[in-house]
């Protein structure tokens, strides 16, 4: 028996991967992350599967159910929105896990910031512009962020910004980050990312906070920060260019020094 924590990815049935889905179509237990995980994601379940919706149950109740399920030797599916690496809690359970000396593995997903940026058309990463990304969040009821996580601290980099589970405190966002980033900084939120309720909402730091709220946006979305969303006018990349030294399969040459 094994728990296989499964990246749902953001929403999408057709965004799954083909172990996920396959996984999906075979396990006798499925534990799902509430809305979260849409319907259309279920819909493989066999039909003799026990689907629970876990968004109420406590982590020893989660816990307990696997420990049933794998006393009655039955594979669990545990599917988490995104990728399981990001924001997921699974850490809590297989910590439990381990503890009961229950199998377990992970499944990546689509992220969340991965389906934003695609819905954006926009790459995270321009030559010259930005080619660091940070995934953060803030602060909240869900637990505090570390010494030096901080917005304003991780702004001083100037790197492009991916903040998850903070549309709600948009405004603390922009108070935040102005200081480094600036009010023209190019800003996007993308709640629900490839799902029919999808919304898009561009600006820059000195609008994005009204514009969200006229929107009604306030969960389950990504805040985009950073100089690449308005890139224009920058070098090819590295990889396109007639001086790259390859070999006779493409591959870059290293240089020797």
């Amino acid at each position: 028996m094994t728990v296989y924590f499964i990246g749902a990815g953001p929403g999408a049935a057709d965004l799954l991967t083909l172990r996920a889905d396959a996984l999906i179509r075979r396990c006798g237990v499925c534990l799902y992350a509430g809305s979260i995980v849409p319907k259309e994601v279920l819909a493989n379940c066999p039909a003799d599967a026990e689907v629970m919706n876990t968004a109420r149950m406590p982590l020893d109740e989660i816990t307990a159910t696997i420990v049933k399920a794998h006393a009655e030797g039955k594979d669990v599916a545990r599917l988490h929105s995104g990728d399981p690496s990001i924001y997921s809690a699974v850490a809590e359970q297989a910590r439990r896990l381990t503890a009961a000396g229950i199998d377990y593995e992970i499944v990546p997903g689509v992220a969340s910031f991965s389906a934003a940026a695609a819905v954006l058309g926009h790459e995270l990463t321009v030559p010259t512009v930005g080619q660091t990304v940070i995934l953060t969040r803030v602060s909240g009821r869900a637990s505090a962020m570390p010494e030096g996580e901080d917005l304003a601290t991780l702004g001083t980099s100037k790197a492009t910004l991916c903040i998850h589970l903070a549309a709600h405190d948009i405004d603390r966002v922009v108070a935040e980050l102005l200081p480094n980033y600036g009010a023209d900084c190019p800003t996007a939120v993308v709640a629900y990312a490839s799902r029919p309720e999808q919304q898009i909402v561009r600006g820059t730091l000195s609008d994005i906070a009204q514009k969200v709220k006229d929107a009604g946006i306030s969960r389950t979305a990504v805040i985009v920060v950073g100089a690449v969303l308005g890139a224009e006018g920058f070098p090819d990349s590295f990889l396109y260019s007639d001086d790259r030294p390859r070999d006779d399969q493409g591959r870059t040459i290293p240089c020797v020094h």
